[in-house]
């Protein structure tokens, strides 16, 4: 969203309240140098994911944040001069230093591209970001874009840690993100281009992570796609699955029916129960794609800009959404995690852990992995449900509490014939459970169902809620703090 110059005067203006520590460190410490970035950093490996899978935890953060480098353009020169500030207000150490206040152990600056905002990401934003991991340890920081892809809406382009990541957005920047040029180019605004992206960057030696922002925000109506359409996000990740891996469940912005907005600024079509229809319809899109077998993930996120109590409507990162994978604290495990779906995500504080196990035939797998189970021998799947509510109060001073779990089955069927399709009529909520359903162990929740029988491969998910609603209503004006939802990604279950 644009905010007006008034409005990012006063958001500026709030720096002095939010982000005065980070604003004096920076003054006073020396900048971090050059385009290589330190490996002896906190938490900053450069090779692929290692160590001990036990060492594992929840750990939450958020891929979709903007700075002051979300800014305009003055189209006067030419080429045009890029002016920080216009669009998103908050330094990137701010950012980080409220990551941090707000629980977030990792988070990423997703700024918007531009006519060769390419440069101004190499020599200007990832200066800072060097300074920010030096003074904000704790929160590890990835380095990324908001990806104006082409063809589509934007997408979160994630770059691995290592000592060339600079470069390698440059690179992937320069060439392929179609606002990059100018004057513009409609030859970069194509599926065709969308695809030579992927193709490029999964055949790079570091491979990024690409996942689809706020999908349905241009969709006209229940099911009447936009912007991004089903068939795109089929090819896109048949051209690389290790890459093109989801899309967000939950889309930020979801302060804004605090100032009188649309949740998740979806003004065509809107958010239900803060998440997007997409991922909020049981037995729709996201359904249709697991039901292809595909490891195809959600996340949730704030895309905050400019906080809801300066006119804007945003959360800080972690305020109200969290994007929590089981990592250790390592910027290639987190990044493995959000490959591989070790993830859940949840609005609101309304839980910290959710673990979701299926067992059989003496196997086990959570979210994000797959059993394979013996034919020859019908047998019973038992699904654990394990969750952990907030102890105390969240962000806004409530004690949430969860009201309902469900337990969503599909079957996988294999790929479809029609690229667009966008539904999956096998999929339904098998079992609901409430307070009297659940039994305390610890600081933990159980629930525990059995699928009788499974002769077929499926996939089970799980979501809850703080609310009574038998399935997310559409949103309007009503506070999203009453209104909170947290959805697991899949586990699967193969038959062979």
């Amino acid at each position: 969203m644009r905010e007006d110059s008034e409005r990012s005067q006063v958001s500026r203006r709030q720096l002095v309240k939010y982000a005065g520590v980070g604003a004096t460190l920076a003054a006073a410490s020396p900048l971090v140098g050059g385009g290589a970035a330190r490996a002896h950093d906190k938490g900053e490996h450069t090779g692929a994911p290692h160590g001990n899978p036990r060492d594992r935890a929840w750990r939450a953060g958020d891929h979709h944040i903007h700075s002051e480098y979300s800014g305009d353009y003055d189209t006067s020169t030419n080429p045009p001069t890029f002016v920080k500030g216009a669009d998103a207000v908050y330094p990137i150490v701010t950012n980080a230093i409220m990551a941090k206040n707000f629980g977030l152990t990792w988070a990423m600056c997703t700024d918007h591209g531009g006519p060769n905002h390419s440069k101004v990401n190499l020599e200007q934003a990832y200066p800072d970001l060097l300074l920010s991991r030096r003074l904000v340890p704790e929160v590890l920081q990835f380095w990324g874009m908001e990806f104006d892809a082409p063809a589509m809406d934007h997408h979160t382009l994630m770059i691995p840690r290592h000592d060339d990541e600079a470069k390698m957005l440059h690179d992937l920047e320069s060439k392929f993100a179609k606002n990059e040029p100018y004057p513009a180019d409609k030859g970069r605004d194509t599926e065709a281009k969308m695809i030579e992206f992927l193709s490029y960057a999964k055949h790079m030696p570091h491979k990024p992570l690409v996942i689809a922002h706020h999908a349905a925000r241009s969709a006209s109506g229940w099911g009447v796609w936009g912007q991004d359409t089903p068939h795109e996000f089929r090819n896109n990740q048949d051209t690389a699955p290790d890459i093109y891996v989801g899309f967000e469940g939950a889309p930020g912005h979801q302060a804004g029916p605090l100032n009188g907005g649309a949740r998740g600024g979806y003004g065509n079509y809107p958010t239900h129960g803060g998440f997007d229809q997409m991922t909020a319809r049981v037995g729709g899109l996201w359904d249709s794609l697991l039901g292809e077998g595909r490891r195809w993930w959600i996340t949730a996120t704030s895309d905050s800009h400019v906080h809801w109590t300066r006119g804007g409507s945003d959360f800080w990162p972690g305020e109200y959404s969290k994007t929590y994978v089981n990592a250790r604290q390592d910027y290639g495990d987190i990044m493995d995690a959000l490959r591989t779906g070790r993830i859940f995500v949840t609005t609101g504080d309304l839980i910290t852990g959710l673990d979701v196990t299926a067992r059989g035939q003496g196997r086990a797998a959570s979210v994000g992995e797959s059993i394979t189970l013996s034919r020859r021998n019908r047998t019973d799947v038992e699904i654990e449900i394990r969750f952990r509510p907030l102890p105390g109060a969240n962000h806004n001073g409530d004690r949430p509490q969860v009201r309902r779990v469900d337990l969503i089955v599909g079957q996988v069927t294999g790929p479809v014939t029609n690229r667009d399709a966008d539904t999956n009529p096998t999929t339904r909520v098998v079992a609901r459970f409430g307070p009297r359903d659940w039994r305390r162990q610890g600081d933990e929740y159980v629930i525990r169902h059995t699928l009788r029988n499974v002769e077929t491969d499926l996939y089970a998910r799980v979501r809850g809620t703080s609310t009574d609603e038998a399935e997310p209503l559409a949103d309007g004006l009503e506070s999203p703090w009453s209104d909170l939802w947290f959805y697991s990604n899949p586990v699967f279950v193969t038959v062979r």
